[in-house]
């Protein structure tokens, strides 16, 4: 199997926080333009900057983007960069919330290798390029969930293990807490696509935690069809006590 060459650590960390500092900016509009419409222009703008910038210095690579038309050509590409251009656009249209983010990564034979995720309202870009160091535990196991629509199997897996439920946005905003020592597990059963998750595996394989399906089975990224039902991501010591609470 081919490997990451660290260009491409360097770069989903420069692209991400590229399209970060462009979406901050794509922010300030709400107000002077209803924020539907400015929700759109982030989603759009990020998009094109990121399928700009990977065609200028990826050429020779496929693109998997929630925002673009899928191309049936990187099935058979060795290499392909899955994004989501502004991950939790609800939470970008609501100023001054911090929970979005934006998602780089860079799959080769279907594993996420490589991967930059931005929390741009924070002014933070964690990637592979400098690996996170992972924060000790806390005092009580904490879980992040959906503010909106957390799954059933979050109250089930928090009566398991005792946990508090700590509700945020976006799918990379939940993850990055895990990483960023916030909270301790990420457990998601609501299905989401490739580009939701493929950049924050990356992300937090690099600081060490454990990342799988929810019944512990490898994640398979570049896959005909990128829906992917779950995922769980926590820290290591807690791996198999989650998985069995899941079982």
């Amino acid at each position: 199997m081919i490997s990451p060459t660290p260009r491409d650590h360097e770069d989903s960390a420069l692209l991400a926080g590229e399209a970060g500092r462009l979406l901050v900016g794509i922010r300030t509009r709400i107000g002077e333009k209803p924020a539907e419409d400015v929700k759109n222009e982030g989603d759009r703008e990020s998009h094109e900057l990121l399928m700009a910038r990977l065609g200028a210095l990826h050429p020779e690579d496929a693109v998997l983007s929630e925002e673009g038309k899928d191309d049936a050509r990187r099935l058979d590409a060795e290499r392909v960069w899955i994004i989501d251009p502004l991950d939790g656009t609800r939470e970008f249209g609501e100023p001054p919330r911090t929970d979005w983010a934006v998602h780089v990564a860079l799959v080769i034979s279907g594993d996420a290798v490589a991967g930059a995720v931005a929390l741009p309202a924070r002014g933070l870009v964690l990637s592979t390029a400098a690996p996170p160091s992972l924060a000790g535990p806390g005092d009580a196991v904490r879980l992040a969930v959906s503010r909106t629509r957390p799954p059933a199997a979050a109250e089930q897996l928090a009566d398991a293990l005792g946990a508090v439920l700590v509700p945020m946005g976006s799918a990379g905003a939940k993850a990055m807490a895990v990483v960023l020592g916030e909270a301790d597990v990420y457990a998601h059963s609501g299905g989401q696509y490739e580009w939701d998750s493929a950049a924050p595996v990356a992300v937090a394989r690099s600081a060490g935690l454990h990342c799988s399906r929810l019944d512990g089975t490898p994640l398979v990224y570049n896959r005909p069809d990128s829906w992917l039902p779950d995922l769980l991501i926590c820290r290591p010591e807690l791996a198999e006590r989650v998985l069995a609470a899941l079982r």
